[in-house]
């Protein structure tokens, strides 16, 4: 497996140029299997999840065509089994359980796997759906449902924030015969932008945006094409990666309305967050100071943020809180961190970060997907030299991570 190999120490400037979201581009590649037309998704990305939902799709029956940052999706659905050995390297394969329901009425899918960060249960998205009239077993890791009758509306409180089975319903209600309201629906970017793409598929959603989203049912979907938003995530990570290493970065195409919160706490430890024409400059108004934070549903602090943060309040001055709210096993990079100088302590669903005044360079391991990058941006503020195993969570969700690094100055290398 890959490794990456850094020397810290150098401050980052430049500018670099934010990719297409990863958790928008999921669900609108599934989007594919609402229509026989073809779907085109600009601003892709190319990273190793979308690899997997495009094996999925295909074996599916839809066509996936990249041309550069173009995802051309077309075809007929000749499978509804969504395989194990498929949906067990990504969660958000669950993705596919409303559509195949909604168009060909039976679906067998896979329980999902992904990051090992929680439990992360698919119950919401299950109980939705009966909700909309589909019969669903549970029989040897599988989910099948069936609705012969077709889907129906139905009015759906969440009893929490599901990000998935929001997407998930969303666009199975956009197939369903009548009124479908989803309540407590998760208010992510990445939630408006799917209903954006189904608007232009020819979908009628109103209440974009809101935690209430009012789906009028109509009989097919059409093609269209679509832009998938810049993703807040990486350009929250290379906010982190500018502040850590003392540095002064432009991120091209991020958006501030995206990023609140995130923002709101970088700049209360001591960051310079500036809007310009072509996106936000990122640089230390003075030295960095802890702050609390606590994970939460957008327009909250997003739980993908938590460990990036981490590591920059690992040298800030002062202490810090974080807790985390969303998944429960989300501190697994701590011992990482530690075993870089950091001093940070968990208790229960808290963690305390004593900030130090320099980290130092050792061999450490990526765990999930963010986690990965919380390293790097250790590393790239470390003494000394870092070497990260286990990269490919990394590549699960980061696109040319090296590069775009190493242009802004970073002493980083990739090592087979």
């Amino acid at each position: 497996m890959d490794s990456i190999r850094i020397k810290g120490g150098v401050p980052l400037t430049g500018s670099i140029a934010i990719s297409g979201a990863k958790n928008a581009a999921l669900p609108l590649m599934a989007c594919g299997l609402l229509t026989d037309e073809t779907l085109t998704l600009t601003n892709a990305a190319r990273l190793a999840d979308l690899a997997t939902m495009t094996d999925l799709l295909s074996q599916h029956g839809i066509t996936v065509e990249w041309q550069g940052r173009a995802i051309h999706l077309g075809g007929k659905i000749t499978n509804n089994v969504a395989p194990y050995d498929i949906v067990r390297k990504m969660r958000a394969s669950i993705l596919v359980l409303g559509p195949l329901l909604a168009r060909v009425g039976e679906a067998r899918v896979s329980l999902p796997g992904g990051c090992a960060i929680g439990t992360r249960p698919v119950d919401l998205h299950l109980k939705g759906l009966e909700a909309m009239g589909a019969k669903i077993e549970l029989d040897g890791g599988y989910v099948n449902a069936s609705a012969p009758q077709g889907l129906h509306g139905a009015t759906i409180v969440f009893p929490f924030v599901s990000v998935g089975a929001t997407e998930n319903l969303l666009m199975a209600a956009s197939l369903a015969s009548g009124t479908t309201t989803l309540k407590n629906a998760a208010r992510e970017p990445e939630i408006t932008d799917l209903a954006r793409c189904l608007i232009a598929m020819g979908a009628t959603i109103s209440g974009l945006g809101t935690d209430t989203l009012i789906i009028e049912g109509v009989k097919s979907l059409h093609g269209a094409t679509h832009a998938i938003l810049p993703d807040r995530i990486e350009a929250g990570t290379y906010a982190c990666a500018a502040a850590i290493t003392g540095g002064n970065l432009l991120l091209e195409n991020a958006r501030a309305a995206d990023l609140g919160a995130v923002l709101h706490s970088l700049r209360d430890a001591g960051v310079a967050v500036t809007e310009e024409p072509t996106g936000l400059r990122v640089c230390r108004a003075n030295g960095l100071h802890g702050v609390d934070v606590m994970t939460e549903p957008f327009p909250g602090f997003p739980t993908d943020m938590q460990a990036q943060f981490m590591a920059l309040m690992a040298v800030a001055e002062g202490a810090s809180m974080i807790t985390e709210t969303i998944f429960e096993n989300r501190f697994m990079h701590v011992p990482e961190l530690n075993r870089m100088g950091a001093r940070i302590n968990v208790h229960g669903s808290s963690a305390i970060i004593r900030g130090v005044r320099q980290l130092s360079g050792a061999p450490v391991m990526a765990t999930d997907l963010r986690a990965s990058f919380s390293l790097v941006l250790a590393g790239l503020a470390a003494s000394g030299e870092t070497t990260i195993a286990r990269v490919y969570h990394l590549d699960r969700g980061y696109e040319s991570v090296e590069q775009k690094l190493a242009a802004c100055g970073a002493r980083i290398e990739r090592i087979a």
